[in-house]
């Protein structure tokens, strides 16, 4: 039995541009065309769009699951390890940065001492820290969905002024709502 495009964008979720992407990057290359040109897909195809997208969903890239799915079960079981790794990595980040925060919020006095403390000054610490712009975009979703009102205490006591209160905090939240998504 074969299958078309739109039965698989239906059965995977997927748009008809990512599976047309896939093909012209030798991602998922359909087992033949019909005599009106559409693409044609077999079962063996199916179970390898099942295999891409169930690597995607781990973050994997798409260049990285081309050559996983030619390789072994050795490469595999590294490449998913060294993957898990940096997922461990981030969600350590991320925890660290959720201490931070709430030791601040839950610290009357600590959140008055961050008033002396210029945002560009603090911005350069939490570089030098090792936290990046995402994360620091991470960390005001975080803030934003842990405690809206602590983050905008947050946020006028580095004396961010109210425009960009507002832009830092509609942006958390179209990050908050992303990762609800996801």
């Amino acid at each position: 039995m074969n299958y078309s495009i739109n039965h698989l964008c239906k059965q995977f979720s997927l748009s008809r541009s990512t599976l047309l992407y896939y093909d012209s990057i030798g991602l998922l290359t359909p087992f033949s065309r019909g005599h009106n040109n559409y693409r044609r897909y077999s079962q063996e195809d199916i179970k390898r769009l099942e295999q891409i997208c169930t690597y995607r969903q781990t973050g994997i890239s798409l260049e990285e699951i081309k050559s996983l799915l030619e390789a072994s079960e050795g490469t595999i079981k590294e490449v998913l390890e060294k993957r898990l790794n940096v997922l461990n990595n981030e969600a350590k980040n991320i925890r660290k940065q959720q201490h931070l925060i709430l030791s601040i919020l839950k610290s009357e006095e600590l959140l008055k001492r961050l008033q002396i403390v210029e945002k560009d000054i603090l911005i350069e610490i939490l570089k030098l820290a090792g936290i990046d712009d995402d994360d620091m975009d991470r960390l005001h979703a975080k803030l934003e969905e842990m405690s809206p009102k602590g983050h905008q205490i947050f946020l006028e006591a580095l004396g961010v002024d109210g425009e960009e209160i507002k832009k830092i905090r509609a942006y958390a939240n179209v990050l908050i709502i992303q990762t609800m998504k996801n």
